[in-house]
């Protein structure tokens, strides 16, 4: 939770530009959702199997939820006042603002009663509950809305409660017209659209509450690798259950009133320590949206290029350049763009004749992916081990696997009871009557995107031992033989800690 503490302070730090921190607010909230979704739901379940093991901190599980109980109350209720109290009105003096329902003049209700029929009505499935219709299955951090109702429907039903359940697909945000905006920027919630028009959706009864709520649930996938045939169809099978596994964390409105919290607590099994309410959208990771909507470069962080090392500046080959000497890359200061033309002039040289790598997460459209296809189409021979546990990354990951194998990749899945976080590229090259290795190792992830991000180390070698260490790895990762002794690289589980402890003898 310490990351999370960590952006609220810079969302609270004036030096910060002010939609930088708004952003920083969503990625407090987004890191809490994984929090509980992950590290929360695994403490429950230890509750509930009567675990009474201690961890380091020699806290047993039961003590623990209680502490996060307090410490994620604390900093949610911090985020929200930062929202309100300091981002809110400094983004209003910047002419950004976001309008509540009874703060739309004609030409903007009008506008939204408009935009509501055409866009909301025709998706919305509003479910009055009655006991043909019981209380819906909630997807996992969607946003709903509890509705309380007076009056009969059109079949006699009178059961005072339906629920509405905003598509996924549907914005969060909506910016006004400018023929209709009073402001250069004013955004309006969907939440607040639904609530305003929810009498549309219940025609002939009266709406007499409309509370906007959110369940977070367990979205820790649980395979028996010892048991699984086939780790991918275990997978493929185990996650439709996250949308709808055991809730979690309840967040509520703070408008919501106390009977309504005791019926959604019920339904969802929870305790009201469970329970969190908000001052503000119960999904506030949404609002990053916000960032790319406002064009506003002087509230952002200035943009960064980054650097790239004078040996690579005027290289066209990289093997050439690496030849010459170990390449060390520090992002994202440094590009990322010389493992991208790594793989790339590896998979059109024809005199590569192998390319093997690990992936943990590579991003939609990743251009390293492409480059392996295309290596496989050239001919070569093209091994990828995919690390298909990547947590919120599985299904992208499966999609990843099947689309590799059908370019003719050889792919496998890592070692079973481990996960294969190893970034490594081995690339095997005919140079006269002997084949040369080159490698890239690195910490982080093969994904573009989050290079630019990240802070990572990287590095471009064609070191003998090095070399021949990751061959060695990698036939461990594959054919499940033992690498044998290495000679400069650490590999967990066997000799990475104990060489870290080692190499820092006087880490207290």
């Amino acid at each position: 939770m310490s990351l999370i503490a960590e952006c609220s302070c810079q969302a609270k730090d004036k030096k910060t530009p002010l939609l930088e921190r708004l952003f920083f607010l969503c990625i407090a909230s987004s890191n809490m959702d994984e929090f509980f979704e992950i590290r929360v739901s695994g403490l429950k379940q230890q509750v509930s199997y009567g675990s009474t093991q201690r961890g380091p901190d020699n806290l047993s599980p039961s003590e623990q939820l209680e502490l996060i109980n307090q410490v994620a109350h604390e900093l949610q209720a911090s985020q929200y006042k930062i929202l309100n109290d300091e981002v809110l009105p400094a983004m209003a003096i910047e002419d950004i603002h976001f309008l509540h329902h009874d703060r739309w003049n004609q030409t903007q209700a009008a506008w939204i009663k408009k935009y509501f029929n055409r866009e909301l009505l025709p998706v919305l499935s509003p479910v009055g509950l009655d006991p043909a219709h019981p209380f819906p299955k909630v997807l996992n951090k969607s946003l709903n809305f509890i509705i309380t109702l007076e009056g009969k429907d059109a079949f006699g039903r009178n059961s005072g409660i339906a629920i509405v359940q905003a598509p996924r697909a549907l914005p969060r945000l909506i910016q006004l017209p400018a023929s209709c905006a009073s402001h250069k920027y004013d955004f309006v919630f969907l939440s607040s659209i639904i609530h305003k028009h929810a009498t549309d959706l219940f025609p002939g009864m009266a709406v007499t509450g409309s509370y906007e709520f959110r369940a977070t649930r367990n979205s820790d996938l649980y395979v028996s690798e010892e048991e699984a045939g086939d780790l991918m169809r275990a997978l493929e099978g185990e996650l439709p259950s996250r949308r709808f596994a055991e809730a979690v964390r309840l967040e509520v409105t703070n408008r919501c009133p106390q009977e309504i919290i005791d019926f959604l607590m019920h339904k969802f099994n929870l305790q009201p320590t469970d329970v969190y309410a908000v001052d503000g959208p119960v999904n506030l990771d949404r609002m990053m949206a916000v960032h790319k909507m406002v064009n506003r470069p002087e509230l952002q962080f200035p943009p960064f290029t980054a650097g790239l090392q004078k040996r690579l500046l005027h290289s066209d080959n990289i093997f050439e350049t690496i030849k010459k000497g170990d390449i060390l890359l520090h992002h994202p200061f440094q590009s990322f763009s010389p493992v991208v033309d790594f793989i790339r002039q590896a998979a059109t040289d024809p005199d590569v004749l192998a390319i093997k790598q690990t992936l943990y997460r590579t991003g939609d459209d990743s251009t390293i992916v492409e480059a392996l296809i295309a290596a496989a189409h050239a001919g070569k021979e093209v091994t990828v081990v995919i690390e298909l546990r990547a947590r919120f990354d599985e299904e992208e990951n499966i999609e990843l696997a099947n689309e590799l194998q059908n370019a003719g990749v050889h792919v496998s899945y890592g070692v079973v009871g481990h996960k294969t976080h190893a970034k490594m590229i081995l690339v095997i090259r005919r140079e006269g009557r002997q084949l040369k290795r080159y490698v890239h190792l690195g910490t982080g992830n093969y994904h573009a995107k989050t290079a630019r991000l990240y802070t990572d180390i990287g590095m471009l070698s064609s070191d003998t031992a090095i070399t021949d260490d990751v061959q060695k790895v990698f036939q461990q990762l594959t054919a499940l033989g033992k690498a044998g002794r290495l000679k400069k690289v650490l590999q967990a589980p066997f000799t990475l800690h104990k060489s870290m402890l080692e190499l820092y003898p006087n880490r207290n």
